[in-house]
């Protein structure tokens, strides 16, 4: 087995925000491919399988990509994790789809500020669980203080779209709310999913491999669940000719693999600290400068998103011992 590098902390913190950023990016872009196909399963496939295309020719070039090739199966074989960390690609196909589907109709701000609140908060269980390459974290009670205020400050970035009968973008509030749960539970399983990554990055010796084996899992889970939807409600509509409809797929490439690699290096509390900055500044940046119909940017979203930010420093940043302690 290889050995995947460490880095330190002023690189690897970086990377995570950089890497954050591309996912409202390519959250941007599977919801318009979502939109344009009329089938929020068929743009998660198409963004899994254009990705899954590009990790094999990596995987194949790339004297590291094929070293780590070498050990997948003895690793999965030998059972030097729980077999289903392997799967950790279908969390990443629900994320997709949950992209996909609700991106178009909450906007870039909206969608990422419920993951986040999803992802914040289950950073608690991940760490208590010690399913991360880290190991068992204590949960102490300002984590708990800043996830609760991760959710209030989510709270008060909606509240624009919550306001009046038609939540201000067309939108009740009740399907609304309904449709926000989708991105709140991809978030909350995000943070297994790196977790698991980060495990499995140690014994396939790169992060090539573990998201390679990320994206053969998603397009496997996406791939039946659009067989299925195609069998019962028929086609949608055909593929754009514009490029940059297929960019998510190489998008997901980058940060799944950024994010397995830096797990190891900083820790599941970091990493997740680092991307979901970036996410929180990329996806107000957009809806500000390329806003999309429905998206809905005012003062208490602007605010509530900094605040958010505020309060995930808060829940994560590694507190003195007997801070608030539980």
């Amino acid at each position: 087995m290889t050995s995947t590098p460490q880095l330190p902390l002023l690189l690897g913190l970086p990377l995570a925000v950089a890497a954050g950023l591309l996912i409202p990016v390519q959250g941007r872009i599977n919801g318009a491919l979502g939109i344009v196909l009329d089938d929020g399963i068929a743009a998660a496939v198409v963004s899994f399988t254009i990705g899954l295309i590009v990790m094999v020719a990596v995987s194949l070039i790339l004297p590291r990509g094929r070293a780590g090739l070498v050990w997948i199966l003895p690793a999965l074989r030998q059972r030097r994790f729980p077999p289903y960390y392997a799967m950790a690609g279908g969390i990443g196909a629900f994320f997709v789809f949950a992209q996909s589907f609700t991106v178009g109709a909450l906007g870039v701000a909206l969608f990422t500020v419920a993951t986040v609140t999803g992802q914040t908060v289950s950073g608690l269980l991940v760490d208590r669980m010690g399913i991360g390459p880290a190991g068992k974290k204590s949960v102490t009670g300002i984590r708990v203080l800043g996830s609760l205020l991760t959710i209030a400050s989510v709270l008060w970035a909606v509240s624009p779209r919550l306001a009046g009968p038609t939540g201000g973008g067309g939108t009740g509030i009740g399907p609304l709310l309904i449709i926000l749960l989708v991105p709140v539970a991809a978030g909350l399983l995000v943070s297994f999913q790196q977790a698991m990554n980060g495990t499995a990055t140690v014994h396939y010796g790169t992060p090539i491999a573990t998201t390679l084996v990320n994206f053969i899992a998603g397009f496997v889970v996406l791939g039946v669940s659009w067989l299925i939807k195609l069998a019962v409600a028929g086609p949608g509509n055909a593929l754009p000719d514009q490029w940059w409809y297929y960019l998510g797929g190489p998008l997901g490439c980058i940060f799944i693999g950024v994010g397995a690699l830096l797990v190891r290096s900083l820790g599941v509390l970091v990493t997740g600290l680092g991307m979901i900055a970036g996410q929180l500044l990329g996806s107000l940046g957009l809806d500000l400068l390329l806003p999309v119909p429905g998206s809905v940017v005012a003062l208490p979203t602007v605010l509530g998103t900094f605040l958010t930010l505020i309060a995930i420093i808060l829940a994560t940043l590694p507190w003195p011992r007997g801070t608030l302690k539980r």
